[in-house]
């Protein structure tokens, strides 16, 4: 794993490398020692576990058989072009929610010299999708496929970010537009196609498989991805911040955790006011009246009670799946998730 993992980065250099030497614009040593920093900070810094996926689902479709330096750099390629997707969300993401730290470090729009020209990076990362994928793609029978997904999935991860945000307006805190159908909605278009069904979609393409063959597939990658944001919702209340590497502010920010939603549907009248006059509030005492009932509730429980539930029911479905091949990419993703910490 290590050594995929530096051949993946050695791939990475090859990409910027090329970007920072792009025929369409005529480069100054300023703007292409902007755009080198930009991304340096912005791109590599995370797990990169959606890129590297794209690798290891492309083994899987393989069977076994070794893979030619071509398919590695291919493969690492598109998950480069997921994690260049990944970075452009993130850096918008963070300007909208005035976040300050992301990934152990401040945003970067909270750097000195940044501030918004944040917001032209990210339109610059999201443009630099179509240049790689020009560059090492145009003479594939699926380039037009590749092209069409990542622009559906990016519309999909955009609306499913406006319904989040549109939710959480401030001065309109309405608890009771929560239910579980809208963290569904939610989760599935701004987390789950991008992070789940993307990379498996990319493998797909690559090994020669039409992807409207693929929709049960499809089906469950997303399933797979409301299992992950659930387990996010979770670990933002009751995980570790020295594990998960953040502190959980989805009580303060109003959002509509899982949590929330269970104990909205679970709670007694008394308790259901005790969330509307304390949840979204930033004071640490509103905030620990908000974690005393989730206790109170027992959502520890019910959250180990819908972990097994979904795990089973996943499980089930992926055997269910007539490829052999199919379902060991699956399985490795749920292998990747089922039971984390962080």
């Amino acid at each position: 794993m290590a050594d995929l993992k530096s051949t993946f980065l050695n791939v990475y250099s090859v990409l910027k490398k090329e970007l920072l030497e792009d025929p369409a614009f005529e480069w100054s040593p300023d703007s292409r020692d902007w755009v080198e920093r930009m991304l340096d900070y912005n791109v590599p810094g995370g797990k990169l576990n959606r890129g590297l996926s794209v690798i290891d689902s492309y083994k899987y479709l393989k069977e076994g058989k070794e893979l030619t330096e071509d398919e590695i750099f291919l493969t690492s390629a598109l998950g480069w072009c997921i994690e260049w997707l990944q970075a452009y969300f993130l850096v918008l993401d963070d300007i909208m929610d005035s976040s300050h730290t992301r990934r152990g470090q401040p945003c970067w729009f909270r750097l000195p010299k940044v501030g918004l020209i944040a917001t032209n990076d990210g339109v610059l990362l999201r443009n630099h999708i179509p240049r790689i994928l020009k560059n090492h793609f145009r003479d594939k029978t699926y380039y037009v496929d590749l092209l069409d997904l990542f622009n559906e999935v990016e519309f999909q991860t955009a609306s499913g970010q406006m319904i989040d945000l549109i939710t959480t307006l401030e001065g309109e805190k309405d608890l009771s537009k929560y239910t579980l159908s809208l963290h569904r909605r939610i989760v599935q278009y701004k987390t789950a196609y991008y992070s789940f069904y993307l990379p498996v979609a990319c493998a797909l393409l690559m090994a020669g498989e039409n992807l409207d063959k693929h929709v049960d597939v499809k089906n469950i990658l997303v399933e797979m991805g409301t299992y992950f944001q659930v387990q996010d919702d979770y670990l933002d209340c009751f995980g570790a911040p020295e594990t998960i590497g953040k502190i959980g502010t989805d009580i303060e920010d109003f959002k509509c955790s899982w949590l929330v939603v269970k104990a909205l549907e679970i709670c007694n009248e008394e308790q259901k006011k005790l969330l509307h006059e304390n949840y979204g509030k930033a004071d640490p005492a509103n905030v620990a009246k908000v974690k005393a009932l989730y206790h109170e509730l027992n959502l520890k429980g019910v959250f180990a009670d819908y972990e097994s539930k979904s795990y089973e029911k996943l499980i089930s479905t992926i055997e269910a799946h007539p490829s052999k091949a199919v379902q060991a990419v699956l399985k490795s993703f749920l292998a990747k998730i089922y039971k984390r910490q962080k």
